[in-house]
Parts: C-alpha cells; structure tokens; sequence
C-alpha cells in the first residue's frame, strides 16, 4: 500500500492543494472587505436580485435566506435562490446576489453549459461517493493477486473522471454568471463605477474557487491513475 504514500503520487496534489488554500484566503479576503462597504444606492442585495430578474424578463424565482456565509447558490429544482444575507446593502452581498441571479437567468433562457451540469450532477454525485471506496477495494483485491482487483481500480478512476468532468463544465457556467452579474450590474446604475470594480475583485476570487476545484480534481485523478499503474506494474 505504499503508493498511497508515496511522495511521486503524493507530489501531483501539492500545487493544487497550495492553489485551493490560496484561492480559499482570497475570496474570505475580497467577501470580508467589501462585506462591511454599502453601495451608495443602499440596494440590498435581494432587491438587486430582483430588479436584475425583473429586466430579463424572469418570472417565479423565490428568494429565501439561508443561514451560512457564501453559502448563496440558486437551486434551479425548486426554483429558488438563496442568499447568506439577502437585506444587506454591502458591495459584496450585492455582487454575490447579482452572480446568483446570473444563473436564474442561465436557467430561464436555457443556456447550454448549465442545462449539461445539471444532466452531469447524478454521475457526478454517485461517482463522489463510490469512486474511492471502488478504487480502495480494488486495491486490496490487487494486492492480493486478484485480476478483479485492476478491473475495480479502473472502475474506481472512471467513476471519479465523472468528479472530473462536472467540475469542468461548471467552470464556464460560473464565468457566465459573473459576467452577466458585472454588465446588469452596471447597466441598471445599482452600483457606480468604482463600485463595480470592487464587485469585480468579489466575483474574481470567487471564481478562482472553482478553478482550483477543477485543478483539485485532475490532480486527483492523476494519482489515481499513477497509482493504478504501478499497481498494475507490479503484477507483471
């Protein structure tokens, strides 16, 4: 079981685990400085929602609160966007609702890469969960001179490419979202000029999350795939 170990497999997580810490500290940072900075127009971020929904012609979008910190998303099942702090005016919590209206739009008009997340998140959901305990029970079997144990490593890595591949399609589909956020934003005048720069600083680190997301599951799927290898080395 060494290579579960081994700093040659160990070593492909680094530079991505140094990129999500980092990612991680810089969207704290941009969220808790511009969190305690209100919008000179005072639009909290729920009415910023909906004046953005409103102007796209989108209709039936209920706006609940929900109890964590970035922990705002839009639910496209029910229809439902949450946010952490729907009556603050800040220049943070606008930009984050404005991106999350982003995406109920994505949702109303159809737009392409969210409508194949959304077909992609049960594989994505049952590969999470089986990918690692195949890949682990695959790896005992091996050990033990089973052929099923190389046929359970390789089901393992396909189910967690799933992982992969949602990641990847989320990422345009959030790129989206903030671009929309950015231009309604500005187009509607609820923030001003220089305001808009700080939403951009907000939406930039957010993004990078899911950027190292991304790279976090390919360097993953890398040592699963180096570890099969040897694995499969070995038995010859």
């Amino acid at each position: 079981m060494f290579w579960l170990f081994d700093m040659r497999t160990l070593i492909v997580l680094i530079p991505a685990l140094l990129f999500a810490f980092y990612a991680q500290y810089k969207v704290q940072r941009a969220y808790a400085k511009y969190a305690r900075v209100a919008t000179q127009r005072r639009v909290t971020a729920a009415e910023a929602a909906q004046v953005l929904l409103a102007r796209a012609g989108v209709s039936g979008v209920k706006i609940e609160a929900i109890g964590r910190t970035l922990g705002d998303h839009y639910d496209p099942r029910t229809k439902t966007l949450r946010l952490s702090r729907p009556t603050s005016p800040s220049i943070a919590d606008v930009g984050v609702a404005a991106h999350e209206a982003g995406h109920a739009i994505q949702h109303a008009q159809g737009y392409a890469p969210l409508a194949l997340r959304s077909a992609v998140v049960p594989l994505a959901s049952f590969g999470s969960q089986l990918a690692f305990p195949l890949f682990f029970v695959g790896l005992l079997f091996a050990y033990m001179g089973s052929q099923l144990g190389i046929t359970l490593l390789y089901a393992g890595i396909a189910l967690f490419a799933g992982v992969v591949l949602f990641t990847l399609i989320t990422l345009p589909v959030e790129f989206d979202a903030s671009r929309r956020a950015v231009r309604a934003l500005a187009q509607t005048g609820i923030v001003t000029r220089e305001e808009l720069g700080a939403v951009k600083e907000v939406l930039y680190a957010a993004a990078l999350t899911y950027v190292a997301a991304t790279a976090m599951a390919i360097a993953q799927l890398l040592r699963l795939l180096l570890i099969a290898s040897a694995v499969s080395g070995r038995r010859r």
